[in-house]
This record gives C-alpha cells, sequence and structure tokens, in this order.
C-alpha cells in the first residue's frame, strides 16, 4: 500500500529517517571493536531468548490430548477422507486451521504428524522470540546496546515453556504475532505485510482481534489512497475469506465445531477472572509488571517512544490494544480448561514492544529486576495444583499427562499411569477384533447392532480418536467432535469447554443401536422423533448427506442459523419443541 502524501518515496521514510531502518537492525553503523562488539550483542539480545525458550521446550517436551484431535484429522486427511474427524461425517475438529494444514503438509512428505505437531511447534516458538526480539530493536532504531525485558518476563513463566510444544497451535500463534508485528514495523506499506497480517482468524479464529487491530495500526501508518486501501484489504482477506466460504459449504457452520461447543460468543465473566487470577497470582506477575512499567515511564520520558509521530507510537500501541482485547476476550468466555495457555498469546502481544529495551540506566534496572524474578519464577513459583485439576476445573494439562503415561516427556500416550484410559482402549480394540458392529460406551461396555463399524463414545476425544480406527467413528458427549453434542445446550456449571454433555439416549437413536438397559425406552423414542424433525434434520444432511452442489449452496445459505441453533438435551422437551 502506498502513500497518498509521499507515493514516490520508499516506505522507509514513512518512519522520519534518511536511510531505510534495516541498516541499523543488526549492525550498527561504523566500525571499530566498540561497533563490532555492539552488534554482537544487538544478535545476542534476540537469538539468546529463542535458544533458551528452545531448550526449556524441549526440556518439557510433551503431547497434549486435544493435539491427537489434530492428528486424526491429518491422518483422514492422508487416508483420501478429506478434512474430517470421522469419515462420512464433515465436521471440523481442528480450531487452528492453518496448523491443522501444516500438519497435513508434514504428513504428505514422509513426517509422522504427531512429532511434526510437537518439535514443529517447538521451532515455531523460537522463531516467534528471535522475530519480536527483532522487531522490538527496529522500534528503538539506532540504539546501539539493548537488553532483554519483555522476553525475560516469558522465559520465567513454566507455561510458556508447557506450550512451547504441546502438539497444539501454540507455536504457531508465536511465530505469527511476532512476524506480523515485525512486518507492520519494517514493511507497512507492502501488500505481502497485509497479507501475513491477515492469515490471523487461519491461526486461531480468536487472533481475528488482532488482525483487525494490525490492519488499522497499518492503515495508520501508511494512509493509503482508497484504490491502494482496497488492495491491501484484498491481500488481508483472500485467504481468511476463501476458507470460510469453504467452511460455510463443506461443514455448513460458520466457526469450527469446537467454537460451538464452548459457546464462544457467551459471556462468563466470573469464571474468566477466575482463570485470569489463575494464571497471575501463582507467579505473582505484578512483580514483572512493576518494573515493566518503569522501564516504559523512563523510555517516555527520554522521547524513545514518543516524538517521532504516529510512524513511532502506532507500532507500539498496536500489540498492546491486540493483547488487552485479546485478554477481555478470554475472561468475557470463561477462560480456557488448561492453565494459562489462552492467556499467553494476550501476553506475548503486551510485551512486544519492550522485548528487548534500550541499554539505559532505567532499561537495565528493569531487566535485572525481571531477571531475579523469572529465576526466582522458573525455580520456585508454581500452581498449588501441580499434575493435577485444580478445584476450579482448570489443569496442569502437561502435568496430567505426564502421570498419566508415567512418563516425563509424553509425547507418545501409553496412558501407563491411567488404568481407566487403558481399559477403555482395550474395549475398542476387542469391539475391532469382534468384527461386528458395536457400539462402546466409555466405561459402560460395548452392544451390539450399531449403523456400522466401531462407534465409540468417550470424553476423551484424542485418546479415543487414536484408538478407533479411521473408518470408525470417535464421538464425545461433549461435542468437541460430534455436531448433535455440540449443538445442545449447556448442563450446568462444568468445566469450562466440557459443560455440555449428550444423554445416552440421543447417542442409541443417532446410531441405531439397541438401547442398553439403563437407558428408558421412551427417551431413545423421542430422541428418534427430533432427530427426525426441523433444525435436527437439517444439521444432519449438512454433515451428513451427500455433498452436492445443491447442498453446498444451501450450507452455505444456512450456515448462519445452523451455527446458532441449540437444542435441549431432554429428548421429550427436544421433540416437543422440534416436532410441535
Amino acid at each position: 500500500m502506498t502513500s497518498t502524501h509521499s507515493p514516490a518515496r520508499p516506505s522507509y521514510f514513512l518512519y522520519g529517517r534518511s536511510r531505510p531502518p534495516s541498516s541499523s537492525v543488526l549492525s550498527p553503523p561504523g566500525s571499530g571493536p566498540g561497533t563490532a562488539w555492539a552488534g554482537r550483542l544487538r544478535v545476542a539480545v534476540w537469538a539468546v531468548p529463542a535458544l533458551l525458550v528452545a531448550y526449556a521446550g524441549f526440556r518439557r517436551r510433551w503431547m497434549s490430548d486435544d493435539a491427537y484431535i489434530y492428528v486424526r484429522t491429518v491422518r483422514q486427511v492422508l487416508a483420501g477422507n478429506g478434512p474430517v474427524f470421522n469419515a462420512g461425517e464433515r465436521v471440523e475438529s481442528s480450531t487452528g486451521t492453518l496448523w491443522q494444514w501444516l500438519l497435513v503438509a508434514a504428513g504428505a512428505a514422509g513426517v509422522d504428524p504427531a512429532s511434526a505437531a510437537v518439535y514443529g511447534g517447538l521451532l515455531l516458538t523460537a522463531a516467534g522470540f528471535a522475530l519480536a526480539g527483532i522487531g522490538a530493536l527496529r522500534t528503538y532504531g539506532g540504539v546501539r546496546v539493548a537488553v532483554p525485558l519483555g522476553s525475560l518476563v516469558l522465559l520465567g513463566l513454566p507455561p510458556v515453556w508447557d506450550f512451547a510444544t504441546s502438539g497444539l497451535e501454540t507455536g504457531l500463534a508465536t511465530c505469527w504475532i511476532a512476524g506480523a508485528w515485525l512486518a507492520l514495523t519494517a514493511r507497512p506499506g507492502s501488500l505481502g505485510t497485509s497479507a501475513v497480517i491477515g492469515l490471523g482468524p487461519l491461526v486461531r479464529p480468536d487472533l481475528g482481534l488482532v488482525t483487525v487491530v494490525f490492519l488499522a495500526a497499518q492503515w495508520l501508518l501508511v494512509r493509503p489512497s482508497w484504490r491502494r486501501a482496497f488492495a491491501g484489504a484484498g491481500a488481508a482477506g483472500a485467504l481468511p475469506v476463501a476458507y470460510e466460504v469453504f467452511r460455510a459449504g463443506y461443514y455448513g457452520h460458520l466457526v469450527p465445531l469446537p467454537a460451538v461447543t464452548k459457546e464462544a460468543s457467551q459471556s462468563l465473566w466470573g469464571r474468566g477472572l477466575v482463570y485470569l487470577g489463575d494464571f497471575a497470582q501463582p507467579y505473582l506477575l505484578w512483580v514483572p509488571a512493576v518494573f515493566v512499567a518503569a522501564a516504559v515511564l523512563s523510555l517516555c520520558g527520554r522521547g524513545r517512544l514518543r516524538g517521532a509521530g504516529v510512524a513511532r507510537v502506532v507500532p507500539v500501541l498496536a500489540p498492546v490494544v491486540a493483547g488487552a482485547l485479546c485478554w477481555l476476550y478470554v475472561v468475557k468466555v470463561g477462560g480456557d480448561f488448561m492453565h494459562g495457555r489462552m492467556l499467553l498469546p494476550g501476553l506475548l502481544l503486551m510485551l512486544l514492544p519492550v522485548f528487548v529495551v534500550p541499554a539505559t540506566r532505567a532499561g537495565t534496572l528493569a531487566a535485572v529486576g525481571v531477571g531475579v524474578w523469572a529465576v526466582v519464577c522458573a525455580g520456585w513459583l508454581r500452581m498449588p495444583y501441580g499434575g493435577q485439576i485444580g478445584p476450579a476445573g482448570i489443569a496442569d494439562e502437561r502435568g496430567v499427562y505426564v502421570r498419566h503415561n508415567a512418563d516425563p516427556h509424553p509425547v507418545r500416550h501409553t496412558f501407563a499411569g491411567a488404568p481407566h484410559h487403558l481399559r477403555y482402549a482395550r474395549q475398542v480394540a476387542e469391539a475391532g477384533r469382534s468384527g461386528a458392529s458395536v457400539l462402546v460406551l466409555g466405561k459402560d461396555g460395548w452392544v451390539r447392532g450399531s449403523s456400522g463399524g466401531v462407534t465409540a463414545s468417550y470424553v476423551v476425544l484424542g485418546l479415543n480418536g487414536s484408538v478407533v480406527p479411521l473408518d470408525g467413528a470417535a464421538l464425545d458427549p461433549i461435542g468437541l467432535a460430534y455436531p448433535l453434542a455440540a449443538h445442545s445446550e449447556r448442563v450446568g456449571a462444568g468445566r469450562v469447554g466440557h459443560d455440555k454433555h449428550l444423554p445416552v439416549a440421543w447417542l442409541v437413536a443417532d446410531r441405531g443401536v439397541r438401547a442398553p438397559s439403563w437407558v428408558r425406552p421412551a427417551e431413545v423414542a423421542a430422541a428418534r422423533r427430533a432427530l427426525r424433525c426441523g433444525a435436527l434434520a437439517e444439521l444432519d444432511g449438512a454433515v451428513r448427506g451427500r455433498l452436492t452442489a445443491g447442498r453446498f449452496l444451501r450450507n452455505v445459505t444456512g450456515a448462519w442459523e445452523r451455527t446458532s441453533f441449540r437444542f435441549p438435551n431432554d429428548a421429550g422437551r427436544a421433540a416437543r419443541e422440534l416436532c410441535g
């Protein structure tokens, strides 16, 4: 995008400099021993934190159960069944669209998807730290010596080490956030920058907030003509909009199914504040916040963050505003069930402008103070429920899987320390060997007579997806990959993201099995009647019907209504409401 004020000038003139800012990022001008040492220090200030987070992440490498949800979808794509969790049922169970397709690419190249998820996430996290440091150096122009500050905050936090791997999209989010910000500071007028910023919703839907803020910042920096503004909007929106059309037509929904399950548009402020406190209190986050604030005030007083007009202020404020909005959204929806995970992107964003700072007296003292806190935090501060699920339903997710697998690095889940999971896996294996059509109902064993193959329902969906054959159906009563459960109403104040639970009667009715003795026949009959009526019948057609051009168009036009549809868990009430 080109400035309307000085179209003939290169984009770096937007920064009020007489030469490209890149000339002072890694090697400041001048010569001699002092300059050489300054250049090495400028490289070390972003390279060392990247190496440290890679080391810390590798020491705590692991694979979360939710990451195995991605792996099953990747296996389905590679098997020719399409981007689905269960063959024959078009469900988008992967929240991070871009992460899913990167894992597909790795799998197509012969790399094991689980290994790609763990070690690819680690490499992307380290790359994100490096890009964040380089971006911060650009922010302060030709400063000769800088010290780490915001990077020390992140390096001191155990959740950062944990989610440097985990197999989830957190590493990709770290790399994209830092890379988009660096592009914004380095080449704000580039259409490539617009395209990179536009990827946010594909990294995670909630990162669309960051995309909006960064695009607004880009417009303020460049002030393009209408023609160039439309070109930038096209570059930013081309891939996300195209995928959204595909999502609506193929899956019949406007968002991934987990967003429906977790009711991502509703408000649970009380739970969200508990989640924020669960992250901030154990690590005494107010301590580094005080040092960072002191450093920022000093920088403002010295004119480092003011006096250069819009070109200096906007790149500094944009990530802070975006990070605050991310935290506000996380608190609004009630947080998450994994300790600290959903707050890490927002924290990174707010720390980007001070990831490194000039080595002034105030900046150096702040770095020393944060460094001492980081050592104490890394060595001694921990959440009070390590390896368990806390009283608020928030889990030390890595600790849980270390314990369940009796392995300090549970990349491959054996569940050697979780007999109940092992029993379930054996039940599914036994059902598969029987050669019959069966329905496995978690701890309740299995019954014969399902609609075909092995259908298994278990609350731990990643485990379920890893043990059920690709031609079987791995379902969960929560609804992360089961549209019927996802569209049911919340049943109470359960764990965040786990507060839906579809009764077995619905599963029996949906899958056509003989009802177990503990399920009332009248409830099954009511569920079967409801499934043939109204929005439930349309939902079934959208995700299981043959995908013709007409079905694709009906999915697109009905996506809004279908995404917002919910039905009562009580089968009798649902039948009355849907069938009249």
